[in-house]
């Protein structure tokens, strides 16, 4: 029997075109809200203003960037000798999974031993530096330097954390150890992060994409479109946390039967449900899922079920590993099991253009032009890791949006690096309005 006949495989093949369809129109109708200064859609009310100014920055910055099982720390000094010059020094470190699921109190004060461990060995603990911290979960921001978390994601479940500020309690963790301190300025995504990154070599860049662990989009919108804020003069960021798209139902009619298993099993059921249709942490899930159950109607591997499954590059190495696991997979086995991680993937992609499509969108018509010329920032390890899945986002954009001149732009360290930006240009609008108060005016007596 031919694979494209089996129920499994059309449940994971055919409906993709429709949802791509269903997805940029329906996408499009919640950004919209937002614009008219609705406050009910809360994965898309953050805004803040990310101080899109000329760049006249420089001193030492540092910058915790937080957002799966590692996080890094990184030293960014920003040099200006006639030219601005950016160096960075950064550490990877690891978060066990029992802190992961701890408490809060032990995660920081994890995160802090590392800051100070990082400290120590580039010998600036006796300094207080500014730092910029990229906590990448969906917050709902009250201030540059205060974020509250909405809720956990990406196997994250930390006791005592979702409604507090997670910045007071980094402070806290600092304070507890007594042996450095630093200023926390601003605390961002790392949507935010990479835009500001991208945005330091390409001023059109007004969208920041993040397709790795998680996945999710920011972009750049004129105040006049935002009733939610007071002013109308200039532009904020608006932090889309599109992962969350779908929790209110939107997609019921859409999700599969391997989504609604994934969703089940997860450790925030019901939540983030479009992050899990399209992200890296779920991608090999959903392969795995779908191949067991053609095994077990007998259509691959002798209806046999596997425990396990890995992700080979070739058909040679998918033949080797299927063996090791006691398997004996025919040529019609191996390329059923190629097929299906290519369509998995391809679903990925193409379901994140239609997502990023509507938001471009957005920005044209907002700005009534009839061609938009814009530049996305883009960041995560499955775009840049898996060979095909940026090529064929792009691809389907185009399709989509084919009045929208899209450069994609990929940001290397783009949300550490653009934590320390934002807290440079924070630090220094901070340092002007301090000098400020501190100039005597002409009356003053001398």
């Amino acid at each position: 029997m031919e694979l494209e006949s089996t129920l499994v495989f059309d449940r994971a093949v055919k409906l993709p075109c429709r949802r791509v369809k269903f997805i940029y129109i329906n996408f499009s109708l919640r950004i919209n809200p937002v614009s008219e200064g609705s406050c009910t859609v809360v994965w898309a009310v953050d805004h803040y203003d990310v101080f899109l100014c000329p760049h006249t920055e420089k001193g030492d910055f540092l910058a915790l960037d937080l957002g799966g099982t590692n996080f890094r720390v990184l030293l960014v000094k920003v040099s200006d000798n006639g030219r601005q010059k950016v160096e960075m020094e950064n550490q990877i470190y690891a978060i066990p999974e029992h802190l992961m699921r701890g408490s809060g109190t032990q995660l920081f004060d994890h995160i802090a031993e590392c800051l100070a461990n990082f400290m120590e060995k580039l010998g600036i603990k006796d300094r207080k530096l500014p730092l910029g911290f990229t906590f990448s979960f969906p917050c709902r921001q009250t201030k540059l330097d205060e974020s509250l978390l909405v809720s956990w994601t990406k196997g994250f479940k930390c006791s005592s954390v979702e409604g507090h500020d997670v910045v007071a309690l980094l402070r806290k963790a600092i304070r507890k150890r007594g042996d450095f301190d630093i200023d926390i300025v601003a605390v961002i995504n790392d949507t935010v992060g990479t835009m500001m990154t991208c945005g330091y070599d390409d001023h059109n860049c007004e969208v920041g994409l993040i397709v790795g662990t998680g996945t999710n989009a920011c972009y750049m919108e004129e105040m006049r479109h935002l009733e939610t804020v007071e002013g109308d003069e200039g532009r904020m960021c608006v932090n889309m946390e599109w992962g969350a798209f779908g929790d209110n139902g939107e997609l019921e009619d859409l999700r599969t039967e391997f989504e609604r298993e994934i969703d089940c099993g997860s450790l925030n059921p019901g939540k983030q449900l479009f992050e899990k249709m399209i992200s890296g942490m779920y991608m090999g899930e959903l392969v795995q899922l779908i191949l067991v159950k053609m095994a077990k109607e007998g259509y691959v591997f002798q209806g046999r079920v596997m425990s396990a499954l890995a992700h080979p590059r070739t058909l040679q190495d998918l033949l080797r590993v299927l063996r090791e696991l006691g398997l004996d997979p025919s040529p019609e086995d191996c390329a059923a099991t190629q097929r299906v991680c290519q369509v998995v993937s391809t679903c990925a992609a193409h379901l994140c253009a239609a997502t990023l499509a509507s938001v471009l969108r957005q920005i044209r018509d907002n700005k009534a032009t009839d061609r938009l010329r814009t530049t996305v920032g883009v960041d995560g390890s499955v775009y840049k890791n898996h060979p095909q899945f940026a090529q064929r986002m792009h691809r389907m954009v185009h399709r989509l949006v084919p009045d929208c001149d899209v450069r994609f732009l990929y940001s290397e360290d783009g949300s550490g690096m653009g934590a320390a930006m934002v807290t440079a240009v924070a630090y220094r609008l901070d340092m002007q309005h301090a000098e400020r108060q501190h100039v005597p005016s002409s009356e003053d007596p001398h």
